[in-house]
């Protein structure tokens, strides 16, 4: 797998970086509305361009007043809202590292994730203060006034207001393409999750080409209300109008009896949904509205005749940037295909053997592509990660199986590694099964995903207790307790079953697969 900084041709981004993308895009058209965000219990208000790159450049200049520097880490742990843009594009002004929390982590993890990403500082919102205040070795804390547009229920206990980093603005850096931009958090299958670090170049590349592959024009009008800190909602949706100079429509998050009177009165052109936003939506009438396309994980005839609109789908990671295997805006797609290999990457589908499938085979996903470009850098300080992420001919392994159709489609089969996607969010069975591991009369546990309707997946934990007379009724219900005082929402496992044993393989080894087939069948 090459490395940006290893080849010797001319950067596709040299003299740029998102910042100075920014700059350029400001100075092109400064009065048209960038970002409209649309609050839940707040009226809408509008950024220009102009105005959003005076606040970013004036934001940098607060982050330099208090030490930030070049290179250093600062934790961006925000629902979505203005402020968590303005402070990410902030941190890069100044050669930064926006470190990008998931505001649904339980306390526990955010701490996991300031110790691993070094960072210095942190910008979060009243309601997640706590979690971040609980971490060790933050020089300062900065605190909006809304949870995401809502009045906090308490004023911050400590932490600065988030209006006093607006300063003098910070002057503009020599762009550089390779330099790093952002840390993103990706699940692991038996650990901690990791830091997916992100270049300029990357930020760039994953708004061209998302523009480029989904058809985004510069008229466009980007309904975004998926989280800011997952490539959909991030990558594929804010910076494919970013990229392009249009306009983005934001929410904080998706509510089924907000979503059309956002949309329409804005008249938003384009939308990213997932399985459960449109099957909620579903159940609602369908007003007149100005959406001609919807970008989803596979295409649904029947989604997009209901709404009236035509379907680009997609599939990627956080390490993929943007989507390695997509639709086309221009082209018939198969009914649950998620696209075809993008023009931009190489894409493998082989046997268990090394060998290429053909048509009507699945096989294995592993993608070809330039780190620090079209693919992300590095683990952040794990050098292991990095090098184990890639196979011999220098290949990323997704993990995950597809199916080669016999026109030349894709259709997404099954994951190798041990990663549930519950409502798009990836949880670590192996994670799972650490905490749980820590009650008292635990003897082993197997976490594994079952399928559901509205979530795509949800997590079902198997437990063997240490003694098999105990209080199986007591058991699981300080499993409960304690997976939701330790572990983000999405992670707490749907149902806990107390068994005698699970199924196994070869030397006692856990038969997962087995378990997932118990669930689907009875699913």
């Amino acid at each position: 797998m090459a490395h940006i900084n290893d080849l010797t041709f001319l950067h596709p981004f040299i003299g740029m970086d998102s910042v100075s993308h920014l700059r350029e895009r400001a100075a092109c058209h400064p009065d048209k509305p960038f970002l409209i965000w649309a609050p839940f219990e707040a009226p809408s208000e509008t950024w220009t361009w102009a105005r959003f790159e005076d606040e970013v450049a004036r934001v940098a200049g607060g982050l330099m007043a208090r030490g930030v520097k070049a290179g250093d880490r600062v934790l961006v742990h925000l629902e979505n809202c203005p402020q968590t843009l303005i402070a990410r594009f902030a941190c890069g002004w100044i050669g930064a590292i926006a470190v990008l929390g998931n505001p649904a982590l339980a306390a526990p993890e955010v701490r996991d994730v300031v110790e691993a990403s070094g960072v210095r500082a942190a910008i979060t919102q009243p309601k997640l203060l706590d979690a971040v205040a609980s971490c060790r070795g933050l020089e300062w804390i900065a605190v909006t006034q809304t949870d995401a547009g809502e009045v906090p229920a308490h004023a911050p206990a400590h932490g600065e207001a988030f209006e006093r980093l607006m300063g003098e603005r910070a002057p503009a850096r020599a762009p550089d393409p390779t330099a790093p931009a952002l840390i993103l958090f990706t699940t692991g299958t038996t650990s901690r999750a990791k830091g997916v670090v992100w270049t300029h170049a990357n930020v760039l590349w994953g708004g061209k080409m998302a523009a480029l592959q989904q058809g985004i024009r510069h008229e466009d009008i980007y309904h975004v209300f998926l989280p800011l800190f997952h490539v959909v909602g991030f990558s594929w949706s804010f910076l494919a109008a970013f990229f392009t100079g249009g306009t983005v429509v934001l929410q904080p998050r998706f509510s089924a009896s907000r979503f059309w009177s956002a949309a329409v009165p804005h008249r938003a052109t384009i939308t990213s949904q997932v399985k459960f936003t449109t099957s909620v939506l579903a159940q609602q009438p369908v007003p007149a509205h100005s959406f001609r396309q919807f970008t989803t994980a596979n295409h649904t005839p029947s989604v997009a005749k209901h709404f009236g609109v035509r379907e680009v789908s997609g599939w990627g990671m956080t390490e993929m940037v943007t989507q390695g295997i997509v639709g086309d805006p221009w082209t018939l797609q198969p009914a649950r295909s998620i696209g075809r290999p993008s023009h931009s990457y190489a894409i493998y589908i082989e046997d268990d053997d090394g060998r290429t499938v053909t048509p009507g085979q699945t096989g294995h996903l592993t993608v070809g592509g330039v780190r620090g470009l079209s693919i992300f850098r590095e683990y952040d300080g794990n050098e292991e990660a990095t090098r184990s992420a890639f196979d011999a001919q220098g290949r990323f392994i997704t993990g995950d199986r597809v199916v080669l159709l016999e026109n030349g489609w894709i259709e997404f089969a099954d994951r190798t590694k041990d990663v549930i996607k519950v409502g798009g969010e990836g949880v670590s069975g192996g994670e799972v099964e650490a905490c749980m591991a820590q009650v008292e009369g635990v003897r082993e546990v197997a976490v594994v995903g079952r399928p559901d309707e509205t979530w795509g997946e949800c997590v079902v934990a198997f437990v063997i207790p240490r003694n098999e007379a105990c209080d199986r009724e007591a058991l699981r219900a300080q499993l409960e307790a304690h997976c939701r005082a330790s572990l983000a929402k999405f992670k707490v496992p749907r149902e806990i079953r107390i068994v005698d044993d699970v199924p196994r393989i070869g030397f006692g080894k856990v038969a997962k697969v087995k378990l997932r087939e118990i669930l689907k069948a009875e699913h």
